[in-house]
């Protein structure tokens, strides 16, 4: 054990010591803030032995002893972080200056548009949906019911799934141009680490659906995206999410269902609505937590207070003719991170989830802050 001597007379060197050390043993699969969540067990960590299940690295090899020194010595100055380019802090105050810049840039008729992200030759189309009441719900299953009326304000919805051109963009900041310090709101957005694996698993990326991203990833681009092009985007509601679906009189026989891998978007004809693949190819988040008893209470969407389930809509190229229907719901499970080597578990990725994605709404009046913040940090990122 470091001794309180050592650490009393040690004035640690950021830049020239500790950062070149996380560089090596760990920032492939970490960032800032899961130092700064682990800050008790951090240095624990690096004294398992190499191969333990809770050591890191976690295969090796084992941090020297003189490393493990400078971050104790770190640990106790504070973990004093001094990145230029993280001026702002990932919260509320940061939700606020995000809305500040989409107030400035004012209201968009309903009507389709198409977004394209600055720094970057990638855009996406989003298409108007009309406020309205529908029937929610069905019989066939019990978390499907009871059958109930809603009514829904009108949004804008992406006209495809979220593909990987689009979120390699939030996932590798250089892809769109992001140079640190340039954008401090962009900036302070947290990103997610650098993937275990080759995150499409060979299935194709230019103009494929992304996937295997979790609830939080999900969440955070979404946010990331509306401080880059300065519109508010997050996940549709269960209730918004159907209504589309239903709306649009979503056919099972335009879905990519029951194949051998996902295919791209708008490779079927769209709904009446001009979605595609709302049923099949890859189910899509939602804002919701999954409730099974849901249906009974009625409420607007359900705010997450535990890791999991959250609820996932349209079924994915991985299932059957039974979840083609606009009612069926999939609950995200902790198996959705099976192979993930990471102790604890990673905050980004599903690595068993090949088959879900995301799409994403713009409701047409902007919420306050605060509701912006809610939709954006569920704040149960971590599995328990």
């Amino acid at each position: 054990m470091t001794s309180l001597w050592f650490l009393a007379y040690l004035a640690v060197d950021f830049d020239g010591q500790v950062k070149p050390l996380l560089a090596k043993h760990c920032n492939e699969c970490h960032d800032r803030a899961f130092y700064l969540r682990h800050k008790d067990s951090l240095l624990k960590s690096m004294q398992y032995p190499a191969g333990d299940e809770r050591a890191m690295p976690p295969e090796g090899p084992r941090v020297p002893k003189s490393e493990q020194d400078l971050i104790a010595a770190w640990i106790a100055e504070g973990m004093k972080w001094p990145v230029e380019a993280k001026a702002m802090n990932d919260d509320l105050e940061l939700t606020k200056a995000i809305r500040a810049q989409i107030v400035k840039q004012g209201d968009t008729p309903l009507r389709p548009y198409v977004e394209k992200v600055p720094g970057s030759n990638v855009s996406f189309e989003m298409l108007p949906v009309r406020g309205g009441k529908f029937k929610m719900g069905s019989m066939e299953k019990p978390d499907e019911a009871p059958i109930h009326e809603r009514s829904v304000e009108a949004f804008f919805m992406s006209k495809t799934e979220v593909t990987w051109d689009l979120y390699r963009l939030f996932m590798f900041a250089m892809l769109s141009g992001e140079k640190p310090g340039e954008d401090l709101v962009v900036d302070a957005v947290s990103r997610p680490t650098k993937p275990y694996t080759e995150m499409s698993f060979g299935m194709g990326i230019d103009g494929f659906p992304a996937i295997s991203m979790t609830h939080h990833a999900a969440n955070k681009f979404a946010q990331w995206l509306s401080a880059k092009t300065g519109h508010f985007y997050r996940l549709p509601t269960e209730v918004e999410w159907e209504y589309a679906c239903v709306l649009g009189q979503t056919k099972p026989e335009d879905a990519v269902f029951s194949a051998q891998k996902y295919a791209k978007v708008a490779s079927k004809k769209p709904n009446a609505l001009g979605l595609h693949d709302m049923l099949g190819n890859v189910m899509e988040w939602t804002a919701d937590q999954y409730q099974a008893e849901a249906y009974t209470r009625q409420e607007p969407w359900v705010k997450s207070k535990r890791p999991y389930p959250h609820t996932a809509r349209g079924g994915s190229w991985q299932d059957d003719a039974r979840k083609m229907r606009c009612p069926a719901r999939t609950p995200s499970d902790p198996s959705w991170k099976q192979q993930d080597p990471n102790l604890p578990k990673s905050i980004w990725y599903h690595t068993d989830a090949l088959g879900l994605g995301i799409r994403l709404v713009r409701p047409a009046k902007l919420p306050t802050a605060e509701e912006m913040h809610a939709f954006w940090n569920n704040g149960v990122a971590e599995d328990n």
